[in-house]
């Protein structure tokens, strides 16, 4: 048995009180159970209990073990003088308050059928391979099984948003600075979000303003500020660029002190850190109004045109500086690259700004991303093992919220699935 289950049997009344009397021997009805909190202190607030015919309004605390009282120092804790109520699996100990009173004791163990208890230690105890649910997911019906994807694409969307409205509140509601900010983290991708992300955060926008329209220029700052012109080549290009970042620097007072090094190591070529700027650095070149161009784009065709860009002619004989290839290929963007800028920079931005414009967005949102083609990961491949279907990016964002914060952190009594096998 554990804390978090019987927070659940008791939030929804998940029990039998009919003939039922506390431990401290007096008859108890639930009136309400109260809020749950899920800070400091006691775990329900502001219940109704009627013990004895008194009707008494305050606190909750749940545990396994009455005897748990005492383990967290509750008994010297003035936050817990008014628990009215002391719900517990087994009543090992009295419990007094921090004034001294017992106080009354609701035990658990009879009052929870057998079916939900055994429906829940089914779903606890399996010897999952993936999430605990493995082989019992197909039984969820189609419509609650829909519900549920919509709500966690939603929460997902709005943690993402929620980070643009971080970055809005750092720049003083500048949405092309913002724009450029989560374009070069998710250009970083993973293994060098951070890195990318760090040089959008170390210069005023003003002055990436003043070069971002001039692919030449541009790809200089960019290099040149994630420290990629460093050393000493005898390359022409290298040179010419380095000597370009100099002459920025001086004019613009430029300082890379707080910039995260790129990483190369266990990226495939094509994701190198060269590439992927070199193209941020033709995006801009080519696209004067980019944010107000994302904004007016709504669909999957009009994005593959407007992220469809290509590394500088230099990449194309090289993946890093004075290194040569030994082939010659153009470092285009691929749809799959370009479908992960749309989930993770166009959906979340266009998210918030209809927000802040009042309007409302959700239905586009849904049907752009169920255009989409699913990501491609270990996650995603397993739910598929399982036969849930993963037809597109609506679905497969939805399955990462749902494994990301449930399957691994086993919050099966917070899932609608879960919920749905325990009270089958």
């Amino acid at each position: 048995m554990n804390e978090q289950f019987l927070h659940y049997i008791w939030k929804l009344r998940k029990f039998d009180l009919n003939g039922v009397y506390h431990a401290t021997n007096g008859r108890i009805r639930v009136i309400s159970v109260g809020v749950h909190n899920h800070d400091a202190g006691p775990d329900f607030f502001n219940a109704k209990i009627e013990i004895d015919g008194q009707l008494w309004a305050g606190n909750v605390e749940i545990h396994v073990n009455a005897s748990d009282w005492y383990v967290h120092g509750h008994e010297k804790d003035y936050n817990y003088q008014n628990v009215i109520l002391h719900v517990v699996w087994e009543d090992d100990v009295v419990v007094y308050s921090y004034d001294g009173r017992i106080i009354p004791v609701l035990v658990m163990k009879p009052l929870i059928g057998f079916v939900t208890l055994s429906n829940y230690e089914r779903l606890m105890r399996t010897q999952k391979q993936f999430i605990n649910c493995e082989t019992r997911i197909h039984e969820i019906d189609h419509f609650l099984w829909g519900r549920w994807l919509e709500r966690l694409f939603f929460t997902r969307l709005q943690s993402k948003s929620a980070f643009i409205e971080g970055c809005l509140q750092q720049n003083g509601n500048d949405w092309e600075a913002t724009l450029f900010r989560v374009l070069m983290r998710n250009f970083g991708y993973a293994i060098n979000a951070d890195s990318f992300e760090s040089v959008a955060t170390a210069v005023n926008h003003r002055i990436i303003r003043k070069m971002q329209n001039d692919y030449t220029a541009f790809e200089s700052f960019l290099f040149g500020m994630t420290g990629l012109l460093e050393g000493e080549y005898s390359d022409t290009y290298f040179r010419d660029l380095k000597k370009l970042f100099c002459f920025q620097q001086r004019k613009y007072g430029l300082s890379s002190g707080a910039v995260i090094a790129p990483k190369f190591h266990r990226l495939r070529p094509l994701n190198f850190p060269t590439i992927r700027l070199s193209q941020i650095a033709h995006l801009y070149s080519k696209e004067v109004h980019l944010f107000s161009k994302i904004m007016d784009s709504n669909t999957k065709e009009a994005f593959y045109e407007l992220f469809d860009v290509v590394a500088g002619p230099y990449w194309d004989t090289h993946y890093t500086f004075d290194k040569p290839s030994s082939k010659k290929s153009k470092k285009r963007t691929s749809k799959a690259f370009i479908d992960l800028i749309i989930i993770n920079t166009v959906i979340p931005l266009k998210f918030k700004y209809a927000q802040y414009a009042g309007a409302s967005f959700d239905e586009d949102l849904i049907g752009l991303m169920e255009a989409l083609l699913p990501e491609k990961n270990s996650i995603i491949v397993k739910f598929a093992q399982l036969g849930v279907k993963v037809p597109n990016a609506f679905r497969s964002q939805s399955l990462l919220q749902l494994y990301t914060e449930y399957c691994r952190k086993n919050k099966c009594l917070q899932c609608e699935v879960g919920n749905k096998l325990i009270n089958e």
